[in-house]
C-alpha cells in the first residue's frame, strides 16, 4: 500500500505506520484476497480518499463509521457516502432527514458526500477495506490501527475540531478524544433499527457550526447539490 498515494499532511504523520508489522500483515491479507479472485471494495486508489480529500491542516468536523459499504458501486473511501447513481443507503437517508429538520436541508437525489471532505469534514470509516457482500470481513486485520492513529494525530496536532460519534462503535473509537479543547457530540447511529431513539432531533449539525462560528472557523455548508 506504500505507493497509494498519500496527501502530504498525512503522510508527515503517518508515514511510520506503513513500516510496522501490523500494516505489512494487512497489506499481505489485501493481496492474498486478490489471489482468490475476491472482490475488495473500495478501489484500490479510493482506500484513502478520506484522507486524500481532507488534509490534516484542513479538518473541522469528522464523523467515524464502521466499514465501508460492501454492495457493488457502493463504497468510495467516505464513511456514509455512496458514488452517485447508487440508491441512498437507509442511514444515509436519515442523516438526510435529521439535516432537513435541523439545517433546512434540501434532500438530493445522490448520495455522495464529497463536498463535505472537501470543506474539511472528515469522513472516516475504522475500517478502509471490505470484501464484496461480506460486510465486517476486514475488521480486525490492521485498519483499526492505523484509523486509530489518525484520530490520535488530530487531536494532538488541533485544536477546536468537532467530532460527531454515532452509536457505541464511533463512540468507543472517539473514547480518547480531548474534550476540553474540541466538541464532542454524541447520538444514537442513524441506522433505521435505531434512529428513532436518539439520532432524529438530535441536531448535531447545527451545534457544529454554531461552535465552529464561536471559534472563529468558517461554519460548513451542509447543503449538497441536489444531482
Amino acid at each position: 500500500m506504500t505507493e497509494i498515494q498519500l496527501h502530504h499532511s498525512w503522510k508527515d504523520v503517518l508515514q511510520d505506520e506503513f513500516d510496522k508489522d501490523y500494516m505489512h500483515q494487512l497489506k499481505s491479507f489485501l493481496v492474498q484476497q486478490k489471489k482468490q479472485g475476491i472482490t475488495v471494495y473500495p478501489k484500490g486508489k479510493e482506500i484513502f480518499n478520506a484522507l486524500n480529500s481532507t488534509p490534516l491542516d484542513k479538518v473541522k468536523a469528522v464523523i467515524i463509521g464502521q466499514d465501508p459499504y460492501h454492495g457493488p458501486n457502493q463504497a468510495h473511501g467516505l464513511c456514509f457516502s455512496v458514488k452517485k447513481d447508487v440508491k441512498i443507503p437507509p442511514s444515509l437517508r436519515n442523516i438526510y432527514k435529521e439535516l432537513h429538520s435541523d439545517c433546512q436541508f434540501e434532500i438530493p437525489n445522490h448520495g455522495n458526500l464529497q463536498t463535505w471532505a472537501a470543506q474539511g469534514v472528515l469522513l472516516l470509516n475504522s475500517v478502509l477495506t471490505v470484501n464484496q457482500a461480506q460486510a465486517g470481513s476486514h475488521q480486525k486485520k490492521g485498519w483499526e490501527i492505523f484509523t486509530d492513529k489518525v484520530i490520535a494525530e488530530i487531536n494532538n496536532r488541533k485544536k477546536n475540531v468537532v467530532y460527531l460519534l454515532w452509536g457505541n462503535y464511533a463512540q468507543k473509537k472517539g473514547q480518547h478524544i480531548d474534550q476540553n479543547n474540541n466538541l464532542v457530540l454524541k447520538a444514537i447511529h442513524p441506522s433505521p433499527l435505531s434512529a428513532h431513539r436518539g439520532f432524529f432531533g438530535c441536531r448535531h449539525f447545527s451545534q457544529c457550526n454554531a461552535y465552529l462560528v464561536q471559534n472563529k472557523i468558517e461554519a460548513i455548508n451542509w447543503q449538497l447539490p441536489l444531482d
